[in-house]
């Protein structure tokens, strides 16, 4: 792929959307379709093997990432084998839309605290490990709720996970707040200029204090599960006052996300000196040519970009390189 806007056109089925998991794989290491990495390999096949090469912030970057069935992943960077794939993360930012990322704004809370999170760890990355701290030590006060009610132990074995989960819940919503705190700005402003005015995000979090906890622990006991945290949050996604989960298009969900996704990518391009990967698949489909012309004009120039489609007339303008994906084949067009 040559830097810039790249279009990969094909029919459907020809393999455009494998093109695109074979990037996201080789530059962050899992596939943004499945995480079972059995799926990935080919039937009849040991293992596979992805090679990207690129400049990374410290310049010429080669990463080749690979798996052998029942042997794991493993990963190297400029030849050396690598002891986690979360070094490849620290290499390269790569960011992607499928038509599945619509549930961000379509699904239930859960979904969106889990964007959240993904989105606070690449921005914020000395904190990436706070939702998972939080998700155990929630874990170990439900466990020990549990075992209370059972009288297995006694009610005051629960108090230090009470203390440890209002810590890290503290934690987990101030650094949640200052994610959408800095994602704010540019989503409303992406979102203005492909036609969806007055977007917003809200964040309301759900309260996680010793004391409130300590007034919960009858009804905690009761229901075997802590009933206030983090782990409750909510993220509203809106515009123009409505919230775009109960009453948005499918069209405007879906300019929602893409919004979403170039905001994220503004604020990566500011921190990091080489701007993030683009993997874009079937994002042009339910968007009228006004959206589609106003997306292109935002990414292109920005980085390098790949946008799946099935036909070349379906991009707005010129690409600067065309790839025609037919089944097993990808050729310059």
């Amino acid at each position: 792929m040559r830097p810039g806007l790249v279009l990969a056109a094909g029919p459907n089925g020809a393999g455009k959307t494998n093109l695109l998991e074979s990037l996201h794989v080789a530059t962050q290491g899992f596939s943004p379709r499945t995480r079972v990495d059995a799926n990935l390999v080919r039937f009849g096949a040991s293992g596979f093997q992805v090679r990207a090469v690129g400049t990374g912030e410290r310049g010429e970057l080669t990463i080749d990432v690979g798996l052998q069935v029942g042997d794991g992943k493993h990963a190297r960077l400029n030849g050396a084998l690598v002891p986690s794939l979360e070094r490849v993360r620290e290499e390269s930012a790569t960011l992607v839309f499928t038509p599945d990322r619509l549930a961000v704004v379509k699904a239930g809370p859960s979904v969106r605290r889990a964007y959240v999170d993904r989105a606070l760890g690449r921005l914020f990355p000395a904190r990436a490990t706070l939702a998972a701290e939080y998700a155990d030590v929630l874990a170990q006060r439900n466990a020990a709720l549990r075992r209370a009610a059972a009288g297995l132990i006694g009610e005051d074995a629960v108090n230090p996970w009470t203390e440890r989960l209002a810590t890290a819940g503290a934690e987990l919503s101030a650094a949640r707040a200052a994610t959408i705190a800095a994602l704010e700005q540019p989503f409303t402003e992406h979102a203005g200029a492909l036609g969806l005015a007055n977007a917003r995000l809200d964040y309301e979090p759900s309260p996680v204090t010793s004391e409130l906890l300590e007034t919960r622990l009858g009804r905690d006991l009761e229901r075997g599960t802590t009933g206030t945290g983090p782990h409750l949050d909510e993220v509203r996604i809106g515009a123009s006052g409505h919230e775009l989960r109960v009453h948005g298009s499918q069209g405007e969900q879906r300019v929602a996300v893409l919004a979403l996704l170039l905001a994220e990518a503004e604020l990566l391009a500011r921190s990091r000196r080489v701007p993030p990967l683009l993997l874009l698949d079937d994002v042009l489909s339910e968007l009228d040519g006004d959206r589609r012309a106003a997306l292109v004009e935002r990414v292109h120039g920005g980085g390098q970009v790949l946008v799946t489609a099935a036909a070349r007339g379906a991009l707005p303008g010129s690409a600067d390189q065309v790839l025609e994906v037919s089944p097993g084949r990808v050729e310059e067009a």
